[in-house]
Parts: C-alpha cells; structure tokens; sequence
C-alpha cells in the first residue's frame, strides 16, 4: 500500500507518490524533493544503482510532475526527516508543464490574486495547506464538542423566501416561476426548532451577504459555527458556552495540530479563561478615555475595534465580550429589557420612545475583531410582532416564523460563530481570503 512521507522506516520497501517539489542533478546522481500531503522526503537516484531508464526519468522530469516511486527506505542525516529512497522504479503519473503559473517553493513569491487564481497550485504550499488541515480538525472538534453536551446537528436550507434579518443585503435567484433569496443565516429556522422540542441544536452552516465591501475582514460567502439552546436563563447562559467552545478549540489546536503551526510559525497560541466581559456602554467611556468618540446608539467602527483591542491586550485579553447593546443596532428577535405589557400597540409605542432600551445581546471580539454575535431571543409572539413593526419589516414575510412562537415557544437563545474570522485571528492571516479554499468576495466569482 502507498505510503505518505511521514510514514517511512528506515530498511523497509516502500511504494510512496507525489509530486516533485525540487530536483538536482549532478553528474550520474539525481535528487528529487518528493512533497505529499504529509511532507518531503529525498529520492536519490544514482546511475550505478537504477537502470538506465530510471535514471533517465529522473533526469529529465520536470518539476510538481506527479511520480510513483518504489524503493528501499535508508538513513541519510542530510536528507529531510533524516531519510532516503533509493528506488527500485520510478513511475511518471503525469508530466507537469512548464513554466508553472507560480511557484510552490516560495522561491518567488506571488500576490494574493495571482494565489487565488492559481489555488490548486497555492494549496501545494505546506504554509497554505497547514491552514486548512487546521479548519478541518477545527470542525472536527467541534462536531464532537456539541455532540458530547447532548446536541443535534441540522441543516436548514440555503434558499429561502424572505430575509432571515431583514435589509436588502441579499443575493436573489430565480426559484422556478418566482423569486427567491440565498440565505443569510439559518437564524429563523434555529429559533423555530426551538419550538419543535429540539432544545438544543447546532449547524455547520454557509451564509450569503449581499454586502458590497472589499476589506480583508469581508466575504460574500461565508461559514459559521451556528447554535440554539432553549430553556436559558439569559444570555449569559449562551455566553458560557460560546466561551467553553472557542476555549476549547484553541486548546485543541495547540494539542493537535503542533504540526501545522510550526509551519507556520506559531509556537503556541495563548488564551486566557475567563474571557473579560464589558458592556456596550463601558466600552464607549473606555474609547472615550482613548480620545475617540463614538455616538451613542452606533456600531463600533474597525478603528474603535482595535483601539478597544489594544486596552485589553494591555489587561492581557486577546478575546473578549462586548454585552448589552441598545435595541437599535440589534437585529428585530433581540430579546429586549423592560417589556412589560403584552400589547402590541403599546410594546410599539415603548420601542419607539425607547430605541436605546437595553437588549440581552453580546458581541465576542478575537483580537480587535467580532468573531461572533448572540443573543437571548424574543420568545413572546406579541413583542416579535412589535419588534418587526418598529424595525420596518413586513410581519406578513415572517408569517411561518411567527407561527412557532403561538403555540409554546421556550426562552432561547443562541450565537454564530464565524469560521473564517475564527481561522484569520487565531493564526494571525493578514487577509480572510487565506482562510477559504476558493473565495467570493465582490470581485471574485472563479475558480
């Protein structure tokens, strides 16, 4: 059976493939760099060893040409890993053209677009496969992380008919004989379920945003940790397990793939539990303390993110949340403080004397970066009709959504987690592109 590099002993016949990453020829002895997708190993080719047509493949094969070699594994101190193949046969696979559109030994390097055009040939770079060998014992872990408390993993669908959140930010298709939309998040379909005794459920979900940014911080297809709890306290309940998660993951990455991260140049990454918590209204006295001002009732801006980062690195925290937000920048299924009445009308008329009310809502920064978003929901049918109405959506779009929140729907909540922004924080990507196999952004819709 084919063996991978890492797999190789001293003595034993192996039949090993890949693709060939170097080659040096001198005189009647040939090497070649052998790369697969667990690393390098030598082949060294001696004329007085092989037979002549051996040896004239390897002299004569170009480089990333994919090649078979069977051979006898032996110690040599100055070969990677500390080993060499002398082959028994070497078998071309297929022969690489040549010039290469970039080159996977970093000797020359390539912008970012040229990368990306070229992804199969990017992803030859132990740098760039390191990252994805990462994402995927990251989900892998986290499958099993919410399996083990008791979760049920679901996907709910990717078209739909109106917005999970409202706005415009939405990619339209054509659904047969009528218009359709790819979905936003899987946010409503998580709250219904909370109504269908599924308490507790978790997706691997795909989001589209019709969002028309170009910064390093922005996609137009993105992935997320998504999550649904009911029967909750508060959101501080959702908050807990969103920090036992990302903690988790952390540990697990340093525990796990100590391999990937020496590739790229990360001895170990730190976390410190707990995760500082601030409420909104704390970080814009702290923000104002640092000379900036930002209206209350407003977002944070990318510059009040990283000056707020750069106050909490000095207190030793990487991550941390922001809670509390006023009503008016959270999205309508906010669960919101000092609601008393269950009438419409008059819920309306509190939200619209009261937009800066305070919701049970949080924001978890990674590095002067949100990571995630979450909330308690509304659970109350009379106070999500009011919501919708004072945020300006038509209730008559929510009408399958609505209807769970009639017949018994328990206190919730829940967050999305990122993946990509995850992935760029945590290994310290310059830009969330590095962090896709094949982006969309609002310039780039191939490979």
């Amino acid at each position: 059976m084919r063996k991978y590099s890492n797999e190789l002993k001293p003595e034993e016949i192996v039949e090993i493939a890949g693709w060939i990453h170097e080659k040096r020829v001198h005189g009647k002895l040939v090497f070649l760099i052998l790369r697969d997708r667990e690393g390098f190993v030598q082949i060294t080719v001696s004329k007085k060893d092989v037979d002549e047509e051996t040896f004239k493949i390897a002299k004569k094969i170009n480089k990333e040409s994919v090649i078979k070699v069977i051979g006898k594994v032996r110690n040599e101190p100055r070969a990677p890993n500390g080993i060499e193949i002398v082959p028994n046969k070497i078998i071309v696979l297929n022969k690489a053209q040549a010039p290469l559109p970039m080159d996977p030994t970093e000797k020359v390097p390539a912008n970012l677009d040229t990368r990306l055009d070229h992804r199969f040939m990017d992803l030859r770079r132990p740098k760039i496969s390191s990252i994805f060998k990462i994402r995927s014992k990251i989900l892998n872990f986290v499958r099993d992380f919410f399996h083990k408390r008791g979760f049920v993993e679901v996907h709910t669908p990717r078209i739909i008919s109106t917005g999970s959140e409202g706005g415009t930010e939405l990619f339209p298709v054509q659904y047969f004989e009528r218009e359709a939309f790819l979905c936003q998040s899987p946010q409503l379909y998580k709250q219904i379920l909370m109504a269908s005794g599924l308490d507790k459920v978790f997706e691997i979900a795909t989001y589209f945003r019709a969002e028309e940014h170009d910064t390093v911080w922005h996609l137009n297809e993105i992935t997320a940790i998504d999550c649904e709890i009911a029967f909750i306290e508060s959101h501080v309940d959702v908050m807990k397990l969103l920090e036992e998660l990302v903690y988790s993951i952390i540990k697990n990455v340093n525990e796990n793939a100590e391999k990937e991260l020496k590739i790229l140049g990360i001895d170990e990454i730190h976390v410190k539990s707990p995760f500082k918590k601030i409420s909104y209204d704390k970080a814009l006295e702290i923000l104002k303390d640092l000379g900036l001002n930002i209206k209350y009732g407003e977002d944070l801006t990318t510059e009040a993110e990283r000056k707020l980062y750069e106050y909490m690195k000095e207190e030793g925290y990487d991550l941390y949340f922001i809670t509390d937000y006023p009503y008016i920048i959270r999205p309508f299924y906010t669960y919101i403080e000092g609601i008393e009445s269950e009438k419409i009308d008059e819920i309306v008329e509190f939200l619209k004397e009261n937009p800066f009310v305070k919701t049970r809502s949080f924001d978890l920064d990674y590095k002067g970066r949100e990571i995630s978003s979450g909330s308690q929901r509304i659970h109350k049918y009379e106070i999500l009709i009011a919501s919708l109405k004072v945020k300006g959506l038509r209730v008559e779009s929510f009408k399958h959504y609505l209807e769970a929140f009639k017949y018994g729907m328990p206190p919730h909540g829940g967050f999305g987690l990122g993946i990509e922004r995850l992935l760029m924080q945590l290994l310290n990507l310059k830009n969330i592109r590095e962090a896709v196999l094949f982006p969309r952004d609002r310039n780039r819709l191939t490979p």
